[in-house]
This record gives structure tokens, C-alpha cells and sequence, in this order.
């Protein structure tokens, strides 16, 4: 049944957890000094997971709860702590929208090294424009009630909890410093003695096919041929194989994605590196043996099977799921269309309602005024134009990119805030919406007439705004749900969220500079799987280099997906994209979570309360974890740049890549830590 005639406001009938007539200390400088020191810190975790993993993880818990054990100290009240939550997840969000595009700039060509000012511009108008549109659109999108918001559910409860004593905050801060040490003993830049993944190589025996015609004769060549060619080809191929990597992150990034989110995305690596990965070596082993055993042009390092198996995925396999990623985003798009539709329609009702009874409004009700949110929305699309012109050095197309760019900012910003109410913000595709903007960009400029490197910066321009706009929009609305159950003043989370994006947007590019230069973004260290994507659309439409057959085929495979009802299109092509280890690893995290489940299930039986508690310990647990491995990743990439090895340090060898052995014993303790603990409290609670 369509929204429109489900939509109702329940603002008469819920009560929030601080009545409206209750005056509380909410926007206070310690409450956004907190919001904004937390935006940065988890904005640079999740610079680092994103160019490692292809995917962030919501800000909302760990946010949360650091606010609630800072500002406690402080006897803050749950109004700051939450402002502060508010402040502090949008870093998360912005981080998303920076690293999907922001280093495309780099992969595509059209930067040698990062633009410092050029990329802060780009994500503080896009953050602060995904603020502002989904001002317009927050009392049909928050109120809602077909909308389950399942991610500010449970953070509202972690939250009330917090307010008898229970916060949970050594859960974080305990599996964090997990995460921290296991990294510091993983990571290459660090001391490596932990191998996080092994990696193999089977090469199949010699095959041979046939051609035969309808008789089941081999097809020759005719009778005037001296000596008649046969139809009969050989072939050797092989297969790649690869464990799950020993990741804290990745596990954690599994477990709160849940199991089937997490076999979903790993279909789509069995698909790649299982299935079409042989298929490429089969036919192309012989054209690829004479570079094995040779060294590397200006190395001494050999060349191996490995070694081409990856460079022959990036080549051959990539391209299909570009393509069925086009259409994935496409199909979202299309299952959408009347929602959206009815969205933006109730958005436009509420400005007008808003506006003229504002002076009679509820303090829980009030928005920032519609008036001045529009006229900023105008100055930020002028100004758009100015900026555009720098990347097309032309005011037509520099205009077109603008127009662009706010009317996909505006409908995607719908677009996310309505799958964050469905999925929760973990789960939310903005890769999908972006290549969505990107395709619609890049066919614009070129029929426009833009080629080359302007043409490809201005469509990355274009997306990298949008993306940022849809991954905002939909933090924002996740936490101004949060705000709306405990009793959050909307005006002013309203305006702590655009401090926080005005703060992450100041201080991103610093690490994602630090990464480039500490271990090269787009190598398997950091193969910034979504910027990868960007970059290859973009330049592949704008200067005609795409290797269309291969995007041909991946869209008319996730077309068979569609036809079949195969759940989520877009994961599965993600899936395909991402490392198979990556994959691997965020399916053993699902596993866990399912395995958690099944154990709690026969405690829990019917008791909601319990059901809550095992989940909230759980993602409290898992994001920790999260942000444990993110944030020593960017330490130890710190210390490259300071010419500080810590191998050398303790006497290790540079050759030397760790212990497998290790990597499994990491897996057991992750697995015993994310289930052990829930079920603990549970035991606890009996007692």
C-alpha cells in the first residue's frame, strides 16, 4: 500500500522520554565540543575502514555511548548527550559520502595527489545541503509510522538505559583495545606477526574442447587447406583461493549486518572469485603463462599466478559488476518510485503547515525556519556553480552540473532517508544512489561536449556532492529519530548536525592523505572498492574507454538477478567487486551472529526485553571492534609518514608476513568475545 495513504504524524500520540514542556539543558558548548571531537575521531575511523572494506559502519551506537560516559562525568543530561550523539555520528556519514568519490579523483587521473580545498568544499556543501533537505522532509520521514526505524530504536533504548546506570560503555572501550592490539600486530605498517589471510593458487590440468558440427564431427577447415585446421583448443586455468581475513573490522561490520545481509554480500564473492574468476583463467591461462616466474619491470620480485589472478579480476571481472551495479541502483530506484514520490510531496505540505503556525509549534516539533533553510539551500546551489567552474573551466556545463546536483541531492536525500527507516543506516546502498547521479552526470557532459579530464572531474564533482547529501541525509534522519523518541529539540540537532559536518569536513582529507601516502589508495592494502567504481564509470563514459561487453553482461546479469527475485541486486554486485577475503570475512561475522541468535533464542523465548539486551551488548561489542581496528590503522599509517618502522624497531624482518596460525586463534577469540559477552548478560540477569 502506498505511504500516502498509510503516513500519519503519531506527535499527539507518543510521549517522548522528556516531555515537551521540560526545560533541560540541551545545546551547551561541552555537549558540542564533545559532538565535535567525536565527528572527527569517527569520521577518520571510518576514512580508513571505508578505503579497506568498501563500506562503513553507523556512527549512532559508538557515538552513543562515548557521549553518555564523557559527558556523565560532567553531569550532562540526556539532552546534551544526545545534541552530542547528533553532532558526533554525522562524521560517519560524511566520511561514507568522501571516501565513496573523493579519491576517484586520484584513481581516475585527473589529480596527481589530493586537493586539500577543492575536496573540504565539495563535502561541507554536500554535508550541509543533506542537512537542510531532510529538514524539509523530517516530520513525514521521522514521524512515520510505517517507517520501523530499527538502528534509533535500539539506540534510544541503549540510551534510557544508560540513564539508570547502564551504559555499556566498557563494552566499546573493552573490545576497542581488542581490535587496537590485534591491528598493531596485524597491520603492515605495524609489527607484523599475525597473517590475516592465506592465500592459494590451484592450477587445473590440461583440458581440451572440441567444436563439432551437427554430425558430432570435429569442425575442420575445407579440403584446399594443406594441412586442415581442427577445432580443438587447450586449455590449463586454475583458481584462486583465499581464507577470511583475521579482521576485527570486517567481522564486526558482518555481525551488525546480520546473517543475511552478510551471505548476501558473500554470494556475490562466491559468484566472482568462485565462478567467473575460473571461467577468465580457463580461457585466458595460456595467454597469461609467459609472465609467470618473471620479474616485475625495475623489481626483483617474481611474478606469479597470484599476482595475475588479481590484476585479471580488476580487468575482466570488475567491469560486470559495474554493470550490475547500474542496474541494481536502478532497480531501488524503480521499487521506490511511488514512496518517493508521496515523500516529497508531504515534505512540501509540512513547509507550508510549519511555517505558518511555527509561534504555536511545540518545542519538540520545531524545525529550523523553512525560510532560511531554502534561501540556504540557493546560496549553496550558486555557489555550487562557482566551484563546478573550476573542475569544466565552462559556465554552461559548470550550471548543468549544479542543476544536477540539487535535483539528485534533493531526491536522493528522500531516497536514503526512507531506506535508513527501513534498514537502519548500516545497511543503506549509497554507493547505488551515487553511480545512479554519476551515470545521469556523465551522459549529461558528454552531451554537452565535455571530454577528457574536465569532463570526468566534473562528473566526479557531481557525485562526490550527492553522495555526501544522500549519506548525511540519512545519518540525520537515524539520529533526529533517536532525538524524537528521548525528547531532542529538532532546531537544535538541526544545527549541532551541521556543526558536525562543517567539523569532519575540515579534518577528512588529513587522513585519507596520510593513507595515500602510507600504503597507496587503490592497492590491495587500501583498493577503495567504491572510489575504484566511480573512477572506471566515469572516465569509461566521458572518454569512451569503458569495457562495455563486460558492463553489458553484469547488467543483464542483475537483470536474471531481478527476474529471479534474488534478494538485493546491488549487495550482491558489491560482493563481487569487494576482496574475497573481505567477502569471507563479513559472512564469518554474520555467522557469528547467527550462531549468537540460535544460543539466545533458547534463554530469551518470548521476552523482548532480553532479545534487546543480547542485541544492543552485541553492537556495542561489534562496533567497538569497528572502531578499534580503524583507528590503529590510521595511527600506524602516521608513523610511515614520520619514517617510523615499528618492524624495525623490534627487530623483525621486512620479508617476514606473520603467522597463519595466528590469523585462526584471532578468528576463535573474535568469535568467543562477540557471543560470550551477550550471553553472559543474559546469565547475569538470572542470577
Amino acid at each position: 500500500m502506498p505511504i500516502k495513504k498509510l503516513r500519519q504524524s503519531d506527535s499527539k500520540t507518543s510521549k517522548p522520554y522528556v516531555p515537551s514542556q521540560t526545560d533541560m539543558k540541551e545545546f551547551s558548548f561541552r555537549a558540542v565540543f564533545v559532538g565535535v571531537i567525536l565527528a572527527a575521531i569517527l569520521g577518520a575511523a571510518n576514512v580508513y575502514l571505508g578505503l579497506k572494506a568498501g563500506m562503513t559502519v553507523a556512527a549512532t551506537f559508538p557515538a552513543a555511548v562515548i557521549s553518555m560516559a564523557i559527558l556523565r562525568r560532567f553531569n550532562g543530561t540526556i539532552l546534551e548527550e544526545n545534541l552530542a550523539r547528533t553532532t558526533g555520528a554525522v562524521g560517519e556519514a560524511l566520511a561514507a559520502g568522501a571516501i565513496f568519490t573523493i579519491p576517484a579523483f586520484v584513481l581516475a587521473g585527473v589529480w596527481s595527489n589530493f586537493h586539500y580545498m577543492q575536496s573540504t568544499l565539495l563535502m561541507l556543501v554536500g554535508g550541509i545541503l543533506g542537512v537542510l533537505f531532510v529538514i524539509m522532509l523530517r516530520r513525514t520521514m521521522v514521524e512515520d509510522k510505517t517507517l520501523p526505524y530499527p538502528e534509533s530504536k535500539a539506540c534510544a533504548e541503549i540510551v534510557k538505559a544508560g540513564q539508570r546506570g547502564q551504559s555499556g560503555a566498557k563494552y566499546v572501550f573493552g573490545s576497542m583495545g581488542l581490535a587496537a592490539l590485534i591491528e598493531l600486530f596485524k597491520n603492515d605498517n605495524g609489527i607484523k606477526i599475525i597473517r590475516d589471510s592465506v592465500s592459494g593458487f590451484f592450477q587445473f590440468p590440461q583440458s581440451k574442447i572440441r567444436l563439432l558440427d551437427t554430425k558430432s564431427n570435429m569442425i575442420q577447415t575445407g579440403a584446399d587447406s594443406a594441412e586442415p585446421l581442427k577445432a580443438e583448443m587447450g586449455y590449463k586455468g586454475g583458481m584462486f583461493l583465499q581464507s577470511p581475513a583475521a579482521s576485527p573490522a570486517f567481522l564486526g561490520v558482518g555481525y551488525i549486518i546480520g546473517f543475511r545481509l552478510a551471505a548476501i554480500t558473500f554470494s556475490g564473492g562466491v559468484i566472482g572469485w568462485l565462478f567467473l574468476m575460473p571461467l577468465v583463467l580457463f580461457l585466458m591461462g595460456d595467454s597469461l603463462q609467459p609472465f609467470v616466474g618473471k620479474p616485475f619491470l625495475g623489481t626483483q620480485n617474481l611474478i606469479g599466478w597470484i599476482d595475475l589472478a588479481k590484476s585479471a579480476y580488476s580487468a575482466t571481472v570488475k567491469p560486470v559488476a559495474v554493470g550490475a551495479m547500474l542496474v541494481g541502483a536502478f532497480f531501488t530506484l524503480f521499487r521506490m518510485r511511488k514512496n518517493l514520490v508521496s515523500g516529497i510531496g508531504h515534505g512540501i505540505q509540512d513547509i507550508r503547515g510549519s511555517a505558518a503556525s511555527r509561534a504555536a509549534t511545540s518545542r519538540v516539533d520545531k524545525d529550523a525556519p523553512f525560510g532560511m533553510v531554502i534561501l540556504s539551500i540557493g546560496v549553496l546551489i550558486l555557489s555550487m556553480v562557482l566551484l563546478y567552474k573550476t573542475f569544466t573551466h565552462q559556465w554552461g556545463s559548470a550550471i548543468l552540473a549544479s542543476i544536477v546536483m540539487a535535483v539528485a541531492g534533493f531526491i536522493f536525500a528522500a531516497v536514503a532517508g526512507y531506506l535508513v527507516g527501513i534498514i537502519g543506516s548500516s545497511s543503506n546502498p549509497i554507493s547505488g544512489l551515487t553511480l545512479s547521479t554519476l551515470l545521469i552526470a556523465a551522459l549529461l557532459m558528454v552531451l554537452v561536449g565535455m571530454k577528457g579530464n574536465p569532463g570526468v572531474a566534473a562528473v566526479l564533482a557531481v557525485a562526490s556532492v550527492v553522495c555526501c547529501v544522500a549519506s548525511v541525509a540519512g545519518d540525520m534522519l537515524q539520529d533526529w529519530k533517536v532525538g524524537y523518541i528521548l525528547g531532542g529539540t529538532p532546531w537544535r540537532m538541526q544545527i549541532g548536525g551541521m556543526i558536525g559536518v562543517i567539523a569532519a569536513a575540515l579534518v577528512l582529507v588529513l587522513p585519507i592523505l596520510v593513507l595515500h601516502k602510507a600504503s597507496g589508495i587503490g592497492s590491495d592494502a587500501l583498493p577503495a572498492p567504491q572510489a575504484g567504481l566511480m573512477a572506471m564509470m566515469s572516465k569509461g563514459i566521458v572518454s569512451g574507454e569503458m569495457a562495455w561487453p563486460l558492463v553489458i553482461a553484469g547488467m543483464l546479469f542483475a537483470i536474471a538477478l531481478i527476474l529471479i527475485k534474488s534478494p538485493s541486486p546491488m549487495l550482491i554486485a558489491v560482493g563481487i567487486y569487494l576482496p574475497f577475503n573481505t567477502t569471507f570475512a563479513i559472512f564469518v561475522g554474520g555467522l557469528i551472529k547467527w550462531i549468537l541468535d540460535k544460543l539466545a533464542e533458547k534463554q530469551t523465548k518470548n521476552n523482548e526485553t532480553k532479545k534487546e539486551t543480547v542485541e544492543n551488548t552485541g553492537l556495542l561489542l561489534a562496533s567497538g571492534l569497528v572502531a578499534g581496528e580503524a583507528l590503529t590503522g590510521i595511527l600506524l599509517a602516521i608513523l610511515v609518514i614520520a619514517n617510523f618502522n615499528p618492524k624495525q624497531a623490534v627487530g623483525l624482518a621486512e620479508s617476514f608476513n606473520g603467522y597463519w596460525w595466528l590469523g585462526v586463534l584471532v578468528l576463535a577469540l573474535l568469535a568467543y568475545v562477540l557471543v560470550r559477552y551477550p550471553l553472559a548478560i543474559l546469565k547475569k540477569q538470572k542470577d
